[in-house]
């Protein structure tokens, strides 16, 4: 990331247990959408939920995109791809036979390739609830981070830049197609030779940072933030993810 202003945001208190959500759910294009911050925004994240759906934690993080910039404000969407069927976070790690064949199960109607086609849509019935919008960036968790990474190499492309946090799948040709300006904040359980090798084939403005000592979804549903040191992380990525935005979008 190009150096610019340091402290462009003011995340607020992170809340630990019993987070009430300050936007709303709408039906966007036939699907239940967490929408949050200003009606009016000229631009937008989408923001693309890990395998466990609607938690706290990531709803948060959709209000903290929302509301912390001090110069620019974010209306954000977040869709429920999973229609109220995500992954049950006993399931992970999948650690026993049990737990591997409950997911493996569930992961048939979660493969990427039954989802992406409904993006465009949902951008457009965005667009038609807030007609001021212009410019969208995408942060996806996990699950949502491969997502992230596919569309980041669409043509033509929906989006001006793209984040993902403890990515899922990484692929390092998937950076060979990527057109659009890449964050990658990744977990001590994402192999980083892997990220190392994604970063290498980014041939686009990016920032790559390892949090080595954080579980694979601190920023979404597997967060405690309970614990000092992964509410501080889990802060901080937000704060990154923020900056990335108000350069890129």
């Amino acid at each position: 990331m190009s150096k610019h202003r340091e402290a462009c945001c003011r995340i607020p208190p992170i809340v630990v247990e019993g987070y009430q959500p300050k936007g709303k759910y709408i039906n966007l294009n036939g699907i239940k959408t967490y929408v949050t911050g200003p009606a009016d925004a000229d631009k937008a994240i989408l923001s693309v939920y890990d395998i466990f759906g609607f938690f706290p934690q990531t709803l948060q993080g959709a209000d903290i995109l929302a509301e912390s910039d001090t110069e620019r404000k974010y209306q954000v969407f977040l869709p429920d791809f999973f229609a109220g069927q995500p992954a049950k976070l006993e399931w992970y790690p999948p650690d026993n036979e049990d737990k591997q064949a409950k997911l493996g199960v569930w992961f048939e109607n979660a493969v990427w390739s039954k989802h992406i086609h409904k993006i465009p849509g949902l951008l457009q019935a965005a667009e038609k609830e807030n007609t001021n919008l212009t410019s969208w960036g995408i942060i996806g968790y996990c699950w949502g981070g491969k997502m992230a990474s596919l569309l980041a190499g669409q043509d033509p492309g929906l989006f001006r830049a793209a984040v993902q946090t403890s990515p899922a799948r990484i692929d390092a040709n998937d950076a060979t197609k990527v057109k659009i300006p890449m964050m990658i904040l990744a977990s001590e359980e994402e192999p980083e030779a892997d990220i190392r090798k994604f970063e290498a084939n980014l041939k686009v403005a990016k920032h790559i940072e390892m949090f080595s000592d954080q579980l694979h979804g601190f920023m979404s549903a597997r967060g405690d933030l309970k614990d000092d040191k992964v509410r501080a992380e889990y802060e901080r990525g937000y704060n990154l993810v923020l900056e990335f935005f108000h350069e890129h979008l």
